[in-house]
């Protein structure tokens, strides 16, 4: 991946707490536990606790054989779903749990990603759908961080990236593994026609992984059949080509008017055809299976509407589901629409668009959480959105600013159990939709580069002055949290905005830039390098700027650190460079080390560190 993605829900496994220079103790959840009523406490952790499942993933040739990820055995790991029997299975069985996978175009076969302990470095191992031994994909490919999988029916492109850049290979079945790319930048596999012939790539040969180009290959003999690329600071982003045997014609993202839209590219005649729809905000989209229509998803002001357009006609009808946000959506070959919706209040649930539950796990129901409120707030580069939870009682109220990660993402109206958790412990919950979140346009998303950080904490200032003025926010007790991407902007906050924060969480951040930048994969090096204007060595006063360890001697506020000992995006050892300056500095701090990556997909785990924040938050900004 591109970007520092935050699994902001939790991550934990063992911990140190230091409170002052030269003193340190190990503790416990249970030492930690805040200080709530025991319904309380339980109806939070239910909500973590209540089995989740993703939106299954079907075979293209063998729709009844579905693939998908859940935490019923309290990890998240992948299972196998035949529809025609109604058997389910367990595929997966690792300690630190199993995140990605997928199907065989005929179902046979499960390839899943085998990583060490959440360092995300590893290899494709393969397993019969109905069970059997796991094994190793394709030998030859060396353990790596992934770069993108297109299992075809006679061939499978696997992507791999490494300290020395990218390779793409192609392996036919029962043949020899060739690489078919090599770049120092970052590449990947992207898709593959449905009979085999051709293979979309993206490249970043230009410089900048952040706006990618594309290149299509004919699998035969690795030739170039076509390429396209839109130039500096417009990406291109293949989604899939048409689900028919011959049908060249391939989906792609673009940014040609400042944000996500959709063409269609056929790439044996080199005609593009923009797919012009008058919805605000961005735009995304899947191929029905006949391939005559196309299913969009839009996002807007942090919520989703699905559409179908007719690919014959034009015409654009609304696919009904409630207010909210749809993580995924598919079209089944019976023309059926299967999504993972949640709202703020209501928990995710996997059902049709017309109504009926498709799959569910347990008949025990995470409990309801808080409706999310919106506003719009003047901000240096125009009006932030933002989203407010309110606790019961009456304003100001003590509040936790609940930082989004990415940093291209977004905070939306959907089902957050942690967001929740802090509401049921007493405190208001603000989300900001900062300069460099998606789903506000392109260049609201690229108005960091050059100057991050610093950029979006003008916007949570901005919200953050508006909300005291209405009367909202108690100035005396806030808290700035957020994990990976968030967690960065909470150490820099407490640095640069030392008279606005009471307390500060942060959970696997970027604390020492430069350090990071010498330890992370190389795929965030080729971003930072995008993001900053090049390497620290080239522009290191524009790192130091923008780190957080530059402005540890005017944090004033106590802070808790959340490190994972094998992350490979915000790795542990620039961490520890920080840490070690708030003790020689003599802050007031406290340290959360856990041995998993970046984030955990244990949810025991979770619930520990959710406690652990929550006591720290409770003893130092008091609802």
């Amino acid at each position: 991946m591109s970007e520092r993605a935050s699994g902001t829900d939790g991550q934990s496994s063992w911990g140190t707490r230091s409170t002052r220079a030269g003193e340190a103790r190990r503790v416990t959840a249970e030492q930690a536990t805040p200080t709530l009523p025991p319904e309380v406490t339980a109806r939070w952790q239910a909500r973590f606790r209540a089995p989740r499942v993703s939106l299954p993933d079907w075979a293209e040739e063998a729709p009844h054989r579905n693939l998908y990820s859940s935490d019923l055995s309290g990890v998240v790991e992948q299972y196998a779903w035949d529809r025609g029997t109604g058997a389910h299975r367990q595929v997966t069985d690792r300690p630190n749990g199993t995140l990605i996978a997928t199907l065989s175009p005929g179902g046979e076969t499960i390839w899943w990603f085998a990583d060490n302990d959440g360092d995300e470095f590893g290899v494709w191992m393969t397993q019969p759908f109905g069970g059997g031994e796991d094994a190793v994909a394709v030998a030859e490919v060396g353990p790596a961080y992934p770069a993108g999988l297109e299992v075809g029916r006679s061939l499978v492109a696997i992507g791999r990236s490494t300290d020395d850049g990218s390779e793409l290979w192609l392996a036919p079945h029962g043949g020899a593994p060739r690489i078919i790319y090599r770049h120092p930048d970052p590449a990947s596999v992207d898709a593959l026609t449905r009979d085999d012939e051709l293979l979309v790539i993206s490249h970043s040969e230009h410089g900048d992984p952040r706006y990618p180009a594309l290149r299509v290959l004919r699998t035969g003999d690795d030739a170039v059949v076509a390429e396209k690329w839109d130039g500096e600071g417009l990406g291109l982003h293949a989604l899939e080509f048409a689900p028919l045997p011959g049908d060249r014609r391939l989906l792609v993202g673009h940014e040609r008017r400042g944000r996500e839209e959709l063409l269609v590219w056929d790439v044996a005649a080199d005609t593009e055809t923009e797919i012009v729809l008058d919805l605000p905000g961005d735009v995304t989209a899947g191929w029905y299976p006949d391939g005559s229509a196309l299913l969009v998803g839009h996002d807007h002001a942090a919520r989703t509407e699905l559409y179908r357009y007719d690919l014959v006609s034009g015409g654009l009808e609304r696919v009904a589901t409630p207010p909210g946000v749809v993580r995924g959506a598919t079209a089944r070959p019976d023309g059926t629409v299967e999504l993972a919706w949640s709202n703020s209040e209501r928990p995710p649930v996997i059902r049709r668009a017309d109504g009926p539950v498709v799959l569910s796990v347990s008949d025990e129901e995470a409990p309801a959480a808080y409706p999310v409120e919106d506003r719009w707030v003047p901000g240096p580069g125009g009006d932030v959105h933002a989203l407010l939870v309110r606790p019961e009682g009456p304003a100001p109220y003590a509040t936790a600013f609940l930082v989004h990660g990415g940093p291209e993402a977004a905070d939306d109206d959907s089902y957050r159990a942690r967001r929740a958790a802090y509401v049921d412990a007493g405190y208001a919950v603000v989300h900001v939709n900062y300069r460099g979140s998606t789903g506000y346009g392109s260049a609201w998303r690229d108005a960091l580069t050059g100057r991050p950080g610093l950029t979006e904490l003008e916007d949570i200032g901005a919200v953050y002055d508006a909300l005291v003025a209405e009367g909202v926010v108690d100035p005396s007790r806030t808290l700035l949290t957020g994990g990976s991407w968030g967690g960065f902007l909470t150490l820099l906050g407490l640095g640069t905005q030392p008279e606005r924060w009471t307390a500060g969480i942060a959970e696997v951040p970027v604390a020492d830039y430069q350090a990071a930048y010498e330890d992370e994969m190389e795929g965030l090096r080729a971003y930072d390098r995008a993001l900053f204007g090049g390497s620290p060595d080239e522009v290191r006063d524009v790192y130091v700027r923008s780190s957080p360890i530059t402005y540890v001697d005017a944090v004033a506020a106590p802070v808790l650190v959340v490190a994972g000992a094998n992350d490979p995006r915000c790795p542990i050892r620039q961490i520890d460079n920080y840490l070690t300056r708030l003790e020689e500095l003599g802050k007031d701090h406290e340290v959360y080390r856990f041995d998993a990556g970046h984030g955990s997909l244990v949810i025991e785990e979770t619930i520990r560190q959710v406690e652990i924040a929550l006591a720290f938050a409770l003893r130092h900004v008091q609802p």
